[in-house]
């Protein structure tokens, strides 16, 4: 492990360069307001770097999210590196698997200071002055099933020494088998710190050594919420002494649940959904949101939302426009069910037992997604908002959810005066 000089790095993954933003791209003028977020975050990172005068920056792949539509995407990404050229910040990268050699098509000529991995072997570069020696390898195409972790070299003695690595691991959820590999195949490479990528969610796997998934640069979908950017590492007498997490996006997706239990018109609705949505933007801190908000409870509020979801998620767009010009409400989500209706239901003998047992079956879930998908090619997108299944389409638990809650509805049927079933 190294003794030499104090040093600082930036490392970032899954960048996703001219990513569109999904959910976003149908929604007009206010969704064109999050079309740049990407290559804006990539500014927001080259500028962290240059103001925290760190030594390096690592990317632990995915720069692009797939072969470019014109080059104006790899110069772009030439124009940003070429700042951190003349700062002296040079840059290390591998290709993932949204990047990966055989998916670029696409070339520019090669970038000072611009370093990316090879994809036949591991390779090594090291940093004379810093006594710091980067080990890593690209991918070569999109999929790679095997464990290349084996073939990266040992540390170098008395460096220290960073692994680049994109993977995900053995499993995370949300992500298929790319180049898997165990934390303990990790450390036994004894390098000093990994810097992986593929995960789109930071976390920090292992302390000793620190073993990291900064997150992606910027969320891109309803699912990846929150603050999106990447860490900044310190490194004093050959040891990590510090990681923080630096807020680099440009454009924030989030999602709230709303209880709309009791309340009796759209006024009291309203009301309560000004105050969860305004709470939502200051969250973002400034920058443009996409807001998901799913309303659940039972209620009168049930009755009056079926079959107007498109109607009413116009009038909460409009609240959010109180709060903001750049708070889009990405989708609205109605989980509400009548008065008692899920207890109505519950009232057959082993009722919710079977439900359950359906809803874990693996071949009655990807019956549904096919379904959903062939549903979703074929019919308006307000005929599939209307039952609720066009909102969480390509979410299988979701889906699952809203198609149980319509079939508690149907079978509880009206409710009499007292709330339970005639």
């Amino acid at each position: 492990m190294s003794g030499g000089p104090g040093f600082r790095f930036l490392h970032a993954a899954d960048l996703h360069l001219d990513s569109p933003l999904e959910g976003l791209a149908r929604r007009g003028a206010v969704g064109g307001r999050f079309a740049g977020a990407s290559r804006r975050a990539l500014e927001n990172l080259v500028e962290a770097a240059i103001e925290e005068r760190v030594a390096f920056v690592v990317i632990a792949g995915d720069v692009f999210d797939g072969d470019w539509r014109d080059y104006a995407t790899g110069q772009f990404l030439i124009r940003q590196m070429a700042r951190l050229a003349r700062a002296a910040i040079p840059v290390f990268a591998v290709r993932g698997n949204h990047d990966a050699e055989n998916v670029i098509t696409k070339a520019l000529p090669p970038t000072t200071g611009y370093r990316l991995f090879g994809v036949r072997a591991a390779e090594t570069v090291r940093l004379e002055g810093l006594g710091v020696a980067l080990h890593g390898r690209s991918f070569a195409q999109r999929h790679v099933p095997e464990n290349v972790v084996l073939g990266y070299p040992p540390a170098v003695p008395g460096w220290f020494n960073i692994g680049v690595l994109h993977t995900s691991l053995d499993g995370r959820e949300g992500h298929g088998a790319y180049a898997p590999c165990t934390v303990d195949d990790l450390r036994r490479r004894g390098y000093d710190y990994w810097a992986l990528g593929h995960v789109h969610a930071r976390e920090l796997v292992a302390q000793d050594p620190p073993i990291l998934f900064p997150g992606n640069l910027q969320g891109r979908h309803a699912r990846e919420t929150g603050p999106k950017g990447a860490t900044l590492v310190t490194v004093e007498a050959g040891r990590v002494v510090a990681m923080k997490a630096l807020t680099l996006d440009a454009a924030r997706f989030d999602h709230i649940r709303v209880d709309v239990s009791g309340l009796a018109g759209r006024p009291a609705l309203y009301d309560r959904l000004r105050g969860a949505i305004a709470a939502a933007f200051r969250s973002a801190e400034g920058r443009p949101l996409a807001l998901r908000v799913t309303l659940e409870g039972a209620g009168p509020l049930h009755g009056a939302l079926a079959g107007r979801l498109e109607q009413t998620q116009e009038e909460v767009q409009a609240l959010a426009f109180e709060s903001d010009a750049d708070l889009l409400i990405e989708k609205l989500v109605d989980r509400t069910e009548p008065p008692g209706g899920a207890e109505r239901a519950i009232a057959v003998p082993g009722f919710e037992a079977a439900l359950a047992e359906a809803a874990a079956d693996p071949l009655l879930r990807a019956a549904l997604a096919e379904t959903l998908a062939t549903l979703a090619g074929r019919l308006p997108r307000e005929a599939l908002d209307a039952t609720g299944l066009g909102q969480e389409a390509g979410d299988a638990d979701a889906a699952i959810g809203a198609a149980l809650a319509l079939l508690r509805a149907a079978l509880a049927g009206p409710a009499g005066a007292d709330g339970r079933t005639p």
